[in-house]
């Protein structure tokens, strides 16, 4: 069963921000989001 996920990002800046980093690196969003978390709690 699928989950999902929603955030609201009230900034057009930060919104551009986030989707030209995920498209730097090849990512979706749900992508992006797991390698934040690896990142954590990688320290």
């Amino acid at each position: 069963m699928s989950k999902y996920i929603n955030i609201e990002v009230p900034d057009e800046s930060e919104y551009e921000r986030l989707s030209r980093v995920k498209n730097d690196h090849g990512l979706t969003w749900r992508g992006m989001l797991l390698r934040a978390a690896e990142e954590l709690e990688d320290g």
